[in-house]
């Protein structure tokens, strides 16, 4: 795998869905995020987690992402959340002043 791409795996546990994000998540690739997590969506899955351990840049266009999946999931009744995120992604979400809503337990700013 390049640098510059980007590879989703998905687990299954019940009405759970865990994907595994590696890569760049940039204006190119916020797309291939947001139609992943969408299928999840359309599956009946309403708690999403996405490891973002293997994250190598997160872009705007895939901060949009995570915070549409977060309202849609607090609208519909379900939970989303970034889990083990990368140094690159706290950093990121911290300056946006979206880590206590994306991070649980992660904030920057305690």
């Amino acid at each position: 795998m390049k640098d510059d791409e980007l590879s989703i795996r998905e687990e299954k546990m019940g009405d759970i869905s865990r994907f595994f994000v590696k890569g760049r998540v940039n204006s190119l690739s916020a797309n291939v995020l947001q139609h992943k997590l969408s299928e999840a969506y359309s599956m009946g899955r309403k708690d999403i987690i996405v490891n973002m351990m293997e994250v190598s840049f997160l872009s705007s266009a895939g901060i949009k992402v995570l915070l549409m999946f977060y309202k849609r999931a607090k609208t519909e009744g379900g939970s989303f959340f970034v889990d083990s995120p990368s140094e690159n992604v706290i950093n990121v979400l911290g300056m946006s002043a979206l880590d206590d809503l994306l991070l649980p337990g992660t904030s920057v700013s305690d």
